[in-house]
């Protein structure tokens, strides 16, 4: 026998595997309930510091999840992932938009000095967006203030005059640690609809407006970190110390080091620099087993499970690796819940029902692409075929998002000579609307999943939720079947788009 000729049964036995389910496999078992789904509470964790009211993701693709998106999501109680194919000074002004979009006080505040001229002010308010600028003196004290209405159509003053001579020099004012109610009873008292916050010295800190308290009023749902900013996350390469920090600094809550396959010694051993690095929590993914796991909980601030259920991923089928969703979840939520890591399941989710079967299998929260590319928020184009709108969606791993600087997630080095390895597709998603109605649909089928199951919380449905298994006549008979469907429902599709 030849010195490295395999063992008797050596190979026979990688033949006795254990069983992995995925989301059709599985439906949850009914119990007896009081729970009203209406009345149930989403709240969870996305990673250990940063907590959700909807614990919803939309994914790190671009195609999916820029500024717009990450607001959106946010105000509606989520958290939006923006992606990485962007030079970093990009991808940090869009952390910046997420994080000011609702701030109760701009501290970035558009300002007027007393000698400029009329005409440059009113340029310069028309090209920040602004209607009206405190007037403060070279050492921030505020000296008045100058809106449009004071100084268009130049009948009171002329383009030449000075800020001076058109500003209102009676400016009301508010002391640091003023409260959205406060304001708004000064601006209502006093018909302005903006007031400076000043501290000591009457120098400018800050302004609130009566469109940022009613923006405020408008999304009390949503995701804030504790100074009242919508919370916002990045991914970064599991190698980009340079991303990680300037995403850090721009604000970001959580960053997610954004890798296929992060049980890679090299990826674990970069991913805990990163983390020692930044202030935000880190969440490095993705994984798919328990050893996984055990690798990066000591360091990790959160998990994100997947390897290949992506609808437009073939990982699985061009690599021949890859764990169905449910058993990956699972496994590494057995790990992940004796350290109190938050684990996040990413792809394959279709409908709400297995968002909740996510949750029940372990998973804190879930991260959707296909879901949300359709809707008006996700950066991807909208496209005609055969008289329908699509809006364009690629995976991470496709040759266009690749060619666009993402190799790098599947471990790959960037190089124009070499023919690119694809792991991914692009495709068309059905243009949906809004954000807004979708993840409404989404959370209402999962607070349906909690009635079923007779829990209130997060916390209590991951307690009491059990699976049957489901035969393939079971998955057939769980579908609308044996009619045609004429009118569709706003959350059902037979493939799942």
């Amino acid at each position: 026998m030849a010195k490295d000729a395999p063992r008797s049964g050596q190979f026979s036995a990688k033949l006795d595997v254990p069983e992995a389910l995925t989301f059709d496999d599985v439906l949850l078992r009914p119990k007896e309930s009081r729970v009203e789904p209406d009345d149930t509470d989403l709240t969870s964790r996305v990673s250990k510091h940063v907590e959700v009211p909807v614990p919803v993701l939309s994914a790190a693709m671009d195609t999916v999840t820029e500024a717009g998106m990450g607001i959106a999501m946010a105000r509606h109680g989520g958290l939006g992932v923006i992606h990485r194919n962007l030079d970093v000074d990009e991808m940090a002004a869009h952390v910046e938009r997420v994080k000011r979009a609702d701030e109760l006080i701009i501290r970035d505040v558009v300002t007027a000095k007393p000698e400029q001229t009329v005409r440059e002010v009113d340029e310069m308010m028309d090209r920040e967006g602004v209607n009206g600028a405190p007037v403060v003196s070279d050492e921030g004290v505020v000296l008045g203030i100058i809106s449009g209405t004071d100084i268009r159509p130049y009948l009171e003053v002329g383009e030449q005059d000075s800020v001076r001579e058109a500003m209102t020099e009676e400016v009301i004012t508010a002391e640091k640690g003023t409260t959205a109610r406060e304001a708004l009873e000064l601006m209502y008292e006093h018909k302005i609809e903006r007031v400076p916050i000043v501290g000591d010295d009457d120098q400018l800190i800050g302004l609130v407006t009566m469109q940022g308290i009613l923006q405020r009023r408008e999304y009390d749902n949503a995701a804030r970190d504790e100074d009242g900013r919508l919370i916002a996350g990045a991914a970064v390469g599991p190698f980009e110390v340079d991303r990680a920090t300037a995403a850090d600094e721009a604000g970001a809550d959580v960053l997610f080091i954004d890798c296929a396959h992060a049980h890679n010694r090299n990826v674990v051993d970069s991913a805990r620099e990163i983390k020692a690095e930044v202030e935000a929590d880190v969440v490095v993914g993705n994984i798919g087993t328990r050893e996984a796991a055990e690798a990066l909980v000591d360091f990790a601030d959160g998990l994100k499970v997947g390897i290949g259920p992506g609808s437009i991923c073939t990982t699985r089928v061009v690599s021949g690796a890859g764990m169905p969703q449910i058993s990956a979840v699972a496994q590494v939520a057995d790990v992940a819940a004796e350290h109190d890591v938050p684990v996040i399941a990413d792809g394959g989710i279709r409908y709400s029902g297995d968002a909740i079967k996510a949750i029940a299998a372990g998973a804190d929260a879930v991260m959707l692409g296909s879901y949300f590319a359709g809707t008006d928020e996700a950066p991807g184009r909208v496209v005609t075929m055969q008289g329908k709108k699509y809006k364009q969606y690629r995976g991470m791993g496709s040759v266009g998002a690749m060619q666009s600087g993402d190799s790098q997630r599947y471990l790959k080095e960037d190089d124009e000579d070499e023919e690119y390895v694809p792991e991914g597709v692009e495709a068309a998603t059905p243009y949906k609307g809004s954000l807004k109605s979708e993840l409404h649909q989404l959370v209402g089928g999962m607070q349906s999943g909690m009635g079923y199951v007779g829990a209130a919380t997060i916390p209590e449905f991951k307690e009491r939720a059990e699976f049957v298994r489901v035969s393939s006549a079971g998955q057939t008979e769980s579908h609308a079947h044996d009619v045609l469907i004429t009118d569709e429902a706003p959350n059902y599709s037979p493939n799942g788009n």
